[in-house]
């Protein structure tokens, strides 16, 4: 099997490198995006596939737009038995679709058709999901719409962030993936495949800055599904006493206080905590970063900006 693979995030390096374990196929090119500026320097930085892909001395190419009429015929020259494609960024035209005989596979981490778009594993903890899991499919020209191959469902665990959901479900993809292969081989051509039920779709839309804005009048269990989906970026953020502020982790209690009420509450045991009322319930702060700040724990908050009993977290403008 000759695999043409396309993709660009660190989400995308673990089926990358499940690939080329496998002797018996070839990785003819890896496609991925153009080097982007980054960091405060600006410097220009590969992404995290093309850093995989020379590791292993593969052939890389960074169009600025796959679908120019110079990258398609390269791609068609390459003669891919069929194209692999993992968070890649860039949106594929018929005529590359239909280059391959066993066709475009994809991943994408959710259960389709739920949660089609940018944001799946986000959407899926901000929207407090119970499940949640990886879809093979057929690409087509809509947005997550294709065929699905199989499925793979995992339970998502309470404590955890959208980072530990995105790994666990990177590392999950591949195995899914090379059985998707196998049957190509074996079938000589595109694999079992079978619609997506468009009466159950949903959307996951790119997340913006503002989708991490604490709302206080929601409830605890709504607030700690924000902190754990928008973990990392934008970050769930809040004003704690006038003081702008993104929390990291916290604890959902069953305290009952006015909404954005702060408590400081001294414990001969655990020592201070601060908690904040919410609609129903309320959430334990435990890691706090303040603007300009790195991330501090609750009692170094507390101290180091004059946190109070009677204060107020207010929604961020």
């Amino acid at each position: 099997m000759k695999i043409l693979f396309m993709g660009t995030s660190d989400f995308a390096v673990p089926t990358l490198e499940k690939l080329i374990d496998q002797k018996e196929w070839e990785i003819i090119t890896v496609v991925t995006q153009p080097d982007r500026p980054s960091g405060r320097g600006r410097k220009l930085t590969p992404s995290p596939v093309k850093i995989a892909a020379e590791k292993y001395r593969l052939p890389t190419l960074q169009p600025e737009k796959v679908r120019e009429k110079t990258v398609i015929q390269h791609l068609k020259d390459l003669a891919p038995d069929v194209i692999v494609v993992v968070a890649y960024g860039q949106i594929l035209t018929k005529n590359i679709l239909e280059l391959p005989p066993s066709g475009c596979l994809n991943i994408h981490p959710s259960l389709l058709p739920k949660y089609r778009g940018a944001a799946p594993i986000q959407w899926a903890l901000i929207n407090g999901e119970r499940e949640t899991g990886v879809t093979i499919m057929l690409l087509d020209e809509g947005e997550d719409t294709g065929d699905i191959i199989s499925q793979k469902a995992v339970e998502i665990l309470a404590d955890e962030t959208s980072v530990d959901l995105h790994d666990r479900l990177a590392n999950l993809a591949p195995s899914l993936l090379i059985k998707a292969i196998e049957q190509c081989k074996a079938e000589g051509g595109k694999p079992f495949h079978y619609p997506q039920d468009n009466r159950k779709s949903s959307q996951a839309p790119k997340l913006t800055k503002s989708t991490g804005i604490i709302d206080w009048n929601n409830n605890a269990e709504q607030i700690y599904n924000l902190v754990r989906g928008t973990f990392g970026w934008p970050g769930a953020k809040t004003q704690l006493a006038g003081f702008q502020v993104k929390i990291i982790n916290c604890t959902v209690l069953g305290l009952q206080l006015i909404s954005g009420q702060i408590k400081v509450i001294r414990d001969p045991n655990e020592g201070l905590s601060l908690v904040v009322g919410t609609s129903l319930g309320s959430l334990k702060l435990n890691t706090i970063q303040p603007a300009t700040k790195g991330p501090m724990s609750a009692v170094d908050f507390i101290n180091g900006y004059g946190i109070k009993s009677g204060d107020y977290a207010h929604t961020n403008d």
